[in-house]
C-alpha cells in the first residue's frame, strides 16, 4: 500500500479511497490522543469532585486562565510546527531540522517568560476572578503549580506538533495515552494527601515525564527531524534562522496567539459572568465543560490531521488538493461530532454523575449539557476548518471570525440571558455562538481561493 503523504509530496494523484483512508488514518490516533487528554481532565475533576463542591469550584475558578495560557503556548508551538509541515511537504528535510533546532529554543525562552508572569499573579488571580473566600487558597495553589509546569507543557506542545507535522501522528498519540495513565497514578497517590494541590502536582509530573520522552523521540529518534549526531550540509545559525524562518513562523503563530487570547479572555469573561451565580453554578459550569470535551475532542483530533495533510499539500504546491482534503476532513468532523452530540444529550446525567456526587451540581450540569448538544455539528465544522487554515498558514482571518463570534455574540448574550436565567441562560448563549461560528467558517472555506491563498 502506498504512503499517501509521500504520494502528495511526489506530485502523484491519490484515488478517492486513498484520500479517505489518509484522513481516517491520521485522524484516528489524533482523536485517541485528544480523548485521552479529556479523560485525564475527567479523572482530575472526578477525584477532586469527591472532595466537595468548594474543591471543585477552586479549580473551576482558575481553569479559564489556564486555558488562556495553554492557548498562548499552543500558538507559539504551532507556528514552528506548520513551518515544519511545509518544509517536509517540499521535501526539504534539512530546512525542517533548522526549524526544529532553533524553534525549540525560542519556545523554551518564551515559556520561561510566561512562567514568571504566571507565578507573579498566582496569589492575586482568584480575587480578580471574583472567587469566594472559601476557595481562594486552593485556587491559588492549583494555579501556582500550573504556572511552574509551563516550560514542560510548551516543550511537549512544540515537540509533539513537529513530530505530527512530519506525518507521524501515531507515536505522539500513544504518548498522550500514557500521560493519561500517569496522571491517574500520580493523582491516586497525591490527591488523598494534598487535595486540590495534589491534582495539580499529578498533572504537572505527567507533563514533565512525557515532554522528556517526546523531546527524545524528536531530537534523537525521528528519521527526518532528529538533530542529534547529524551533520548538516549547510548549517544554519541563529542569525540565519531569525532572518529566514522566524518571521514566517511568527506570521502563523501571532494570529493563532491572538485567536487563543481572544478565546481565553472570553472563557475568563464567561467565568466572571458565572461566578456570582454561586458555588454550585461555578462547579457545574466547570464539570460540564470537562464533560463536553469528550464530544468535541474528536473534532480537534481531525483538525490535527487536517493541519498535517494541508500543510504538506501547501509545501508540495498542491493547494487545490489541500482544499479538497480539507473539505473531506470538515465533513467527517461534522458527522462525528453530530453523533457525539446526540450521545451527550442521552448520557448527560451519567457524564456529570461520574464527576460529582452532589445532587444540585448533577441536575444543573445535565440541563446545560443538553443545551450544548445542539451546537456540536457546527462546532465541529469550526474546529476542523480552523485546522485546515492553520495547515495552509492562513490564520489571521480565523482570528477575526472568532473575535466577532465570541465578543459580539457569546459574551453580550451570556450577560443578558445569564442575568435572567442563570447558568442555563449563559449556556444558551454559548450554544448560539458556536452555531454562528461554525456557519462563518463554512462560508470562509467555501470562498477560499487556493490559487492566491486569499479569502475571496
Amino acid at each position: 500500500m502506498r504512503d499517501s503523504l509521500s504520494v502528495i509530496r511526489n506530485g502523484q494523484k491519490l484515488t478517492t479511497k486513498e484520500e479517505i483512508i489518509l484522513i481516517l488514518r491520521l485522524s484516528f490516533p489524533a482523536i485517541l490522543a485528544q480523548i485521552s487528554s479529556i479523560i485525564m481532565q475527567y479523572i482530575d475533576a472526578s477525584m477532586v469532585g469527591h472532595l466537595g463542591a468548594n474543591a471543585s469550584a477552586s479549580i473551576g475558578l482558575v481553569s479559564s486562565s489556564t486555558w488562556l495560557i495553554g492557548g498562548i503556548l499552543t500558538a507559539a508551538a504551532m507556528g514552528f510546527s506548520v513551518c515544519v509541515a511545509h518544509r517536509i511537504g517540499a521535501k526539504d528535510e534539512e530546512g525542517a531540522r533548522v526549524i526544529v533546532r532553533w524553534g525549540l529554543l525560542c519556545c523554551l525562552l518564551f515559556s520561561l517568560f510566561i512562567m514568571v508572569i504566571g507565578v507573579m499573579v498566582s496569589s492575586k488571580l482568584p480575587a480578580w476572578m471574583g472567587g469566594e473566600a472559601a476557595i481562594k487558597k486552593d485556587a491559588t495553589a492549583y494555579f501556582l503549580i500550573f504556572a511552574l509546569s509551563i516550560p514542560a507543557r510548551e516543550m511537549l506542545f512544540a515537540s509533539q506538533g513537529m513530530i505530527q507535522s512530519s506525518g507521524n501522528i501515531r507515536v505522539p498519540s500513544i504518548l498522550n495515552v500514557i500521560m493519561c495513565a500517569l496522571d491517574v497514578f500520580f493523582n491516586a497517590l497525591l490527591i488523598p494527601h494534598y487535595g486540590v494541590m495534589g491534582a495539580a502536582l499529578g498533572t504537572a509530573f505527567s507533563f514533565v515525564i512525557i515532554a522528556t520522552v517526546m523531546l527524545y523521540i524528536l531530537l534523537v529518534r525521528s528519521y527526518s527531524l532528529s538533530i542529534v549526531r547529524r551533520r548538516e550540509k549547510k548549517p544554519v545559525g541563529l542569525k540565519g534562522f531569525v532572518e529566514n524562518e522566524l518571521i514566517v513562523a511568527l506570521k502563523i503563530a501571532v494570529p493563532v496567539a491572538i485567536d487563543n487570547i481572544i478565546m481565553g479572555f472570553a472563557y475568563v469573561a464567561f467565568t466572571r459572568i458565572v461566578s456570582p451565580f454561586g458555588t454550585v453554578s461555578v462547579a457545574a459550569n466547570s464539570f460540564s465543560i470537562t464533560a463536553e470535551g469528550l464530544c468535541y475532542m474528536p473534532g480537534y483530533g481531525i483538525g490535527v490531521a487536517a493541519t498535517t495533510i494541508v500543510g504538506q499539500c501547501i509545501g508540495a504546491r498542491r493547494k487545490n488538493l489541500g482544499k479538497r482534503l480539507g473539505w473531506m476532513a470538515v465533513i467527517l468532523g461534522m458527522i462525528i461530532m453530530g453523533i457525539s452530540g446526540a450521545l451527550m444529550w442521552v448520557f448527560a446525567p451519567f457524564m456529570i454523575g461520574i464527576l460529582s456526587p452532589d445532587t444540585e451540581i448533577r441536575k444543573l450540569g445535565t440541563q446545560i449539557l443538553r443545551i450544548e448538544a445542539f451546537a456540536e455539528p457546527l462546532y465541529g465544522a469550526s474546529i476542523v476548518a480552523a485546522g485546515v487554515f492553520r495547515g495552509a498558514g492562513e490564520t489571521l482571518l480565523s482570528s477575526v471570525l472568532n473575535l466577532l463570534s465570541v465578543w459580539v455574540v457569546r459574551i453580550p448574550l451570556a450577560y443578558i440571558l445569564g442575568s435572567k436565567y442563570g447558568l442555563k441562560g449563559a449556556w444558551i448563549a454559548m450554544c448560539s455562538e458556536l452555531c454562528i461560528r461554525g456557519a462563518l467558517f463554512l462560508i470562509r472555506l467555501f470562498l477560499w481561493d487556493t490559487k492566491d491563498r486569499g479569502f475571496l
